[in-house]
């Protein structure tokens, strides 16, 4: 019973488990009486003892070299090997042993995470006057907010808004960036915070509304879900001025327009502003926020896509969002106005029909653009048709995806000497200061709708891009020509996962104003 006791890991006086369970109570009883070896069990035990001689006679080969383990390394090495790995996996290293939780209290290790995985650059030591560690900073501030970092489209009505989220020293703050004043379309935005999160003493994360001018107050966010989050403003009293509504309204006059009312001598351009601010001051920041992400570039690219601000009309400077779509380039309002509200698509560009202007005294001619223009127009719906026709018939393959693919060819950016451009006599523009030469010109369809966005239509029209950075439009139909300069920040957090999950963000917010 020796070497079966040695194999099932039990001792000689209590017998076999596997011959105990092939026998009933008294074969088991008897069994125990007998001697505890048999023939059987001394070949056994003789043929081991045999392999085990034969064993030792090697015992002068070179023996593997031992195995070490991550316990025995030094504190200090091993705070290395943590402060190198991703912040979201350290909680579970802790559950691993005493030794492991210990070390993983070393605040060298979190203020790498924090450093490196959000861009804290702050000297993080100084929190220790103040009874914050880094580690707290980290999960308490950092993770705990993680999902509210990047771009964001503020639910106003109409208007919309881009608000930016980012980590700023010790502070989560959101910034709401607004263009600059009409119609200095090439100024830098303007921003100003909404909200902020930190951390007081070793509470959990505190957060203030910024809303107002009289100082941080009490707020709070709440996920709704993923890719949006709600703000509220717990005191809203904070926002009022001692000078009623009038007081309020010039001064969101003076941060909206950079003028007061009586500089503004268009009367329909006064009843636009005096209603944005009775529309949007009913929010009192308690707003939801849906994600919104920049454009995916492509080599192919006419030029890199993304953030633009743009002239339009009495409603001001809006911001817009250029991205390519294959054959097709697109402008999206990220803030609107009451006719062509926020998430709408208020330009399309067919970069397969390339513009010819004339000369800069035929270009003079208002009627000799439109009639370019509208021979574009023509051949467009020509084309369209026929394509229309051969699917029809079972030629086609039907509409080709949205989503660029490598391969799907679009309007390669050229490299062309600039020529002269002036806008035709009649044609109206906010900013008079626009470039005088352009590099090409493409046909394109502007959006144009009442009030409320009523009876909407595409009307035809000229994308004339001037630079890397600024393009314009001609609203034929309106007489009227928008001039866009890019938006030059650098956001965080705002690249799209795939070019699918940009093309469903742009079909959300259009159907939130459809």
């Amino acid at each position: 019973m020796a070497v079966c006791a040695r194999l099932c890991g039990v001792g000689p006086s209590r017998g076999c488990r596997r011959r105990q369970q092939r026998r009933d109570p008294a074969e088991t009883a008897a069994a125990d009486s007998e001697p505890d070896t048999d023939l059987e069990e001394e070949r056994i035990e003789a043929g081991a003892a045999e392999l085990c001689s034969e064993w030792s006679g090697r015992s002068s080969s070179p023996s593997p070299p031992p195995r070490c383990s991550l316990l025995e390394l030094p504190p200090e090495l091993l705070v290395e090997i943590f402060a190198s790995l991703p912040g979201t996996d350290l909680p579970s290293l802790a559950q691993v042993c005493t030794k492991f939780c210990r070390i993983l209290h070393n605040d060298t290790i979190w203020r790498r995470r924090c450093r490196e995985e959000y861009g804290v650059c702050e000297n993080l030591r100084k929190l220790e006057i103040t009874g914050v560690s880094c580690r707290d900073v980290y999960a308490k501030l950092l993770h705990r907010y993680r999902h509210i970092l990047g771009l964001w489209q503020p639910d106003i009505g109409p208007y919309g808004g881009l608000l930016n989220v980012v980590v700023d020293g010790l502070f989560i703050i959101g910034w709401m960036y607004l263009p600059p004043h009409d119609p200095h379309v090439d100024d830098p935005m303007r921003f100003k915070p909404l909200f902020r999160i930190h951390l007081m003493e070793r509470k959990s994360a505190t957060v203030e509304c910024m809303y107002g001018h009289r100082g941080p107050h009490n707020g709070h966010i709440q996920i709704v879900k993923k890719d949006e989050f709600s703000t509220k403003c717990n005191q809203t009293e904070y926002h009022r001025m001692s000078g009623g509504r009038q007081e309020e309204f010039r001064t969101w006059l003076r941060e909206e327009w950079g003028r007061t009312l009586e500089d503004i001598f268009h009367e329909h351009m006064q009843e636009l502003i005096l209603m944005k601010f009775i529309y949007t001051s009913q929010y009192d920041n308690c707003l939801t926020y849906r994600r919104i992400y920049l454009p995916p570039s492509h080599p192919d690219d006419l030029i890199r896509p993304g953030l633009f601000k743009g002239t339009y009309g009495s409603h001001g400077l809006e911001i817009v969002m250029l991205s390519f779509h294959g054959k097709h380039a697109r402008v999206t309002k990220i803030t609107g106005d009451p006719n062509i509200p926020a998430g709408q698509q208020t330009v399309e560009i067919d970069l397969m029909h390339r513009i010819q202007l004339p000369n800069v005294e035929n270009l003079c001619n208002f009627n000799e653009l439109s009639r370019i223009v509208l021979e574009a127009q023509e051949q467009v719906r020509q084309e369209q048709q026929r394509q229309e026709d051969r699917t029809e018939d079972g030629e086609g393959s039907g509409p080709p995806t949205e989503v660029r693919e490598p391969g799907n060819e679009g309007a390669a950016p050229l490299k062309e000497e600039p020529v002269q451009f002036v806008l035709p006599v009649g044609v109206s523009s906010r900013n008079e200061n626009y470039p005088r030469t352009c590099r090409m010109c493409f046909y394109g369809t502007g959006l144009i709708a009442g009030h409320g966005f009523t009876s909407p239509e595409r009307t035809p029209g000229v994308f004339i891009l001037f630079d890397e950075d600024r393009f314009g439009f001609i609203w034929l139909e309106l007489k009227s020509f928008s001039l866009y300069s890019r938006v030059q920040a650098t956001f965080r957090n705002a690249d799209a996962p795939s070019p699918q999950a940009f093309e469903e963000m742009l079909k959300n917010i259009q159907s939130l104003t459809s």
